[in-house]
């Protein structure tokens, strides 16, 4: 059964339509790209990208932060299906966590990057590496993105492995294994954010509602690149995604986006009336500093797109008109990217300790690798929605309508 069960995962990997194979070999150029650009920095260092001393972290960390958000949005899925008993999502719920795991393998190839000498990664793994642990949030950031990973893959291949044999996967088995999802979720944004509200020279990041606000952001980027996904998904392939479910991801991304909004604008009110000595770096995003300011044309694009894309949300009528989600959709994964890179990571080290300022953007280098991350990460999750898919529709295996349940 297990040869039967490879050889028909393989069939359905390398088989398809023409698109299917299209997008692969689009994506594969782009991930060898990225490898070819990997080797040039390996063989220079960090030096060959526009990172220097004053902006230590920069494209690689950016894109971590916001893929971090992306992984942690499964639990917008999880929570109404397995807890709710909200029967709509579970055809998608597995899909999600298939796009958790591609999210957080992602997060761990630009920690990689982002080390000066990423073949000393095993200094991140506690008891074996040198790392301060358990005092060092890196490498805690490290065990729950690890931890999240693999209890994503375990919860997919469970239930998988279940329907490809047509028996029923009971609930109760894994009741723990979902109920610590959810937790798990929330703690590698938590993790996250504590990396930056936990280092006291950088007054722009130190602020207690940071890991808030990033759940909050992370609840709306994750789930609306996931409702376009499904359209996608559903048009191409024999799943069958009803549109309450898509209308319920929806609806939740909506008051996501409003609590989203809402710690930002705290955030800019705290800046501005209370205006502390540690104001710079808020200025230096917001309205420039003394002369500097390429970044202010993103935050403002950033503020501007996800409010327009709250306004569509918040109406119902509108919101239910997918042409007018998918475009709310767009302009959340934009506006939460850029909020999340360039509004968060840059700014937090400008200016300088020592009051420098630094006009930090990625170089080519750091954006084809970047691509070239995006491009794995992309295959990781297209093979698996795929096999995914295949299963439960039963094109392999001798999945039952009812055994997913």
């Amino acid at each position: 059964m297990v040869i039967d069960a490879i050889n028909g995962i393989v069939k359905t990997v390398t088989t398809g339509s023409k698109e299917y194979k299209a997008w692969l070999g689009f994506l594969s150029l782009l991930a060898l790209v990225g490898l070819f650009f990997v080797y040039k920095q390996m063989d220079q260092g960090l030096i060959a990208t526009n990172m220097r001393d004053q902006v230590s972290w920069g494209w690689y960390i950016a894109n971590f932060t916001f893929l971090v958000g992306v992984a942690a949005a499964a639990v917008v899925l999880v929570i109404p299906y397995y807890i709710y008993k909200y029967e709509p999502i579970g055809n998608i719920v597995l899909i999600g966590e298939i796009m958790a795991v591609a999210a957080v393998s992602m997060c761990l190839m630009f920690i990689v990057l982002d080390m000066g000498s990423p073949e000393r990664f095993w200094h991140l793994i506690p008891f074996l590496g040198i790392f301060n642990w358990p005092q060092s949030i890196l490498t805690w950031d490290v065990i729950v993105l690890n931890g999240y990973l693999f209890l994503n893959l375990f919860l997919v291949t469970y239930a998988l492995a279940k329907i490809y044999a047509g028996k029923p996967y009971k609930t109760a088995i894994i009741w723990p294994f979902i109920l610590l999802s959810v937790p798990a979720a929330i703690s590698i944004h938590t993790v996250t954010a504590f990396l930056y509200l936990g280092v006291p020279a950088r007054p722009f990041w130190n602020t207690a509602i940071l890991a808030p606000r990033f759940i909050a952001s992370a609840f709306c980027s994750g789930p609306a690149f996931m409702l376009i996904v499904f359209q996608i998904i559903r048009k191409n392939t024999k799943l069958e995604i009803p549109d309450k479910a898509l209308h319920k991801v929806a609806e939740l991304i909506t008051w996501c986006m409003a609590v989203n909004l809402f710690f930002l604008g705290a955030e800019v009110f705290k800046e501005i009336y209370s205006h502390t000595a540690h104001i710079a770096p808020f200025n230096y995003l917001w309205r420039g500093l003394d002369g500097h300011d390429q970044l202010v044309p993103w935050i403002w694009t950033a503020l501007i797109v996800n409010s327009l894309a709250f306004l569509i949300l918040i109406i119902p009528a509108i919101r239910k008109n997918f042409k007018m989600l998918n475009v709310a959709c767009v302009l959340i994964f934009i506006g939460v990217y850029i909020e999340k890179g360039m509004g968060l990571i840059f700014p937090g080290f400008i200016p300088g300790t020592l009051g420098e300022i630094y006009d930090y953007m990625p170089n080519s280098l750091e954006l084809w690798i970047s691509l070239g991350v995006w491009a794995i990460g992309l295959i990781i999750f297209t093979i698996g929605a795929k096999i995914a898919i295949a299963i439960k529709t039963g094109e392999i295996g001798h999945a039952d309508p009812a055994a997913d349940h």
